[in-house]
C-alpha cells in the first residue's frame, strides 16, 4: 500500500510540474512578446509546441506572431515566409483542437493578411473563404467576441470597397464590444485580444 502511494504521489507531481513548466514556458513567451522581443517569443513558443504536443495555444500564437508580422511586409518573399509558417502551425493546431473557433478566426485573419497584400491576386481566392470563416466561428461560439467583431470588420470592409452602406456593421461592431465586456477566457494564456482594435472601428464609424 505504501509503495503504491509513493507511485501516486510520483505520477501527480509528474503531471504538476507538467503544468508548471507549461504555465512557465507560456509566460515567459508573453513577457518576451510584450518587450517587442517577438523572434524570441517565436522561439519559446516552439519549443512549448514541441515539449506539449496536445496543446494548441503555442501553435495559435505562431500563427497569430507571424499574421501580425505580415500586415505591414512590402517584401512577397518575406510574406510568404511569414504566412506559409502561420499556416504551418494553424494546421497543426487544427489537429489538436477540432471545431474551434478561436482558430478558424486567426485563419480568417491569415486569409485577410494575403487579401491586404494583393487585393486584386487573393481577393477572389479568400473573400468569401474568408466571411465563412467568421460565420462558422460564431455558430461554433455564439459569444466569442473576436468571431463577431472580425465578422463584422469584414463585411464592413467589404460594403466600403463597393460602395455600400457601412452603418448595419458599426452597429454589429459595437455589439461585439459588449462581448469583449462579459468575455472571460479559459485561461491567462487563452485568446483575449480584440477590443481595443474594436473600440477603434466604433470611432472611426462616428466620424
Amino acid at each position: 500500500m505504501k509503495n503504491l502511494i509513493t507511485i501516486a504521489l510520483f505520477v501527480i507531481t509528474g503531471i504538476t510540474q507538467a503544468q508548471t513548466n507549461f504555465e512557465k514556458g507560456m509566460t515567459k513567451a508573453f513577457e518576451l512578446w510584450q518587450d517587442d522581443k517577438t523572434d524570441e517569443a517565436q522561439n519559446m513558443f516552439e519549443r512549448i509546441a514541441k515539449a506539449e504536443p496536445t496543446e494548441w495555444l503555442p501553435n495559435y500564437y505562431i500563427a497569430q506572431i507571424n499574421s501580425l508580422k505580415s500586415w505591414n511586409e512590402k517584401d512577397e518573399a518575406v510574406l510568404k515566409a511569414q504566412l506559409d509558417k502561420a499556416q504551418e502551425h494553424l494546421d497543426i493546431a487544427m489537429t489538436k483542437s477540432e471545431d474551434n473557433a478561436e482558430l478558424l478566426v486567426m485563419q480568417g485573419q491569415v486569409y485577410t493578411n494575403w487579401v491586404a497584400y494583393d487585393g486584386m491576386t487573393y481577393g477572389m481566392k479568400y473573400a468569401s473563404k474568408i466571411a465563412e470563416l467568421y460565420t462558422k466561428a460564431l455558430e461554433l461560439d455564439s459569444e466569442n467576441p473576436r468571431a463577431a467583431f472580425c465578422k463584422a470588420d469584414w463585411a464592413m470592409g467589404s460594403a466600403r470597397y463597393f460602395g455600400q452602406d457601412t452603418a448595419p456593421y458599426c452597429k454589429e461592431v459595437e455589439a461585439s464590444i459588449e462581448l469583449f465586456d462579459t468575455f472571460k477566457p479559459e485561461s491567462d494564456f487563452h485568446p483575449n485580444w480584440g477590443k481595443e482594435r474594436a473600440e477603434q472601428v466604433v470611432e472611426k464609424c462616428k466620424e
